[in-house]
């Protein structure tokens, strides 16, 4: 009888491996809401479109080489506290310039 590669040999095994996998579940969750937490702020703040709030988001990781979940923490805690790495703040700004804002539809742009 062939064995699957990584089967467990017992069922303890197989209890720590769904515990392990539990866990990663559940950071992978939290990690979801801070993201879509630090999306609304760009949303409201910026006054772009969610699918926008998220280019923001990945375009403000990829170009400060800090991974996507670090930099929504980083705008969450701006939130509260209204502090930001200077290099963060640069950058959501030029992503927010690239981006938005996006006009409310029936509201009049303002003239010069």
């Amino acid at each position: 009888m062939t064995r699957v590669p990584q089967e467990p040999a017992d069922e303890t095994g197989r209890i720590s491996e769904l515990q392990e996998e539990v866990e990663q579940l559940k950071e992978a969750v939290a990690s979801h809401a801070v993201v879509d937490q630090a999306i609304g702020m760009i949303v409201a703040l910026g006054r772009v479109s969610p699918a926008q709030g998220w280019a923001v988001l990945k375009d403000v990781s990829q170009h400060t080489n800090i991974k996507l979940r670090h930099v929504a923490d980083l705008i969450l805690i701006w939130g509260r506290d209204g502090e930001m790495p200077p290099e963060i703040r640069a950058e959501l700004e030029d992503a927010l310039d690239r981006y938005g804002p996006t006009q409310i539809p029936g509201v009049p742009e303002e003239g010069p």
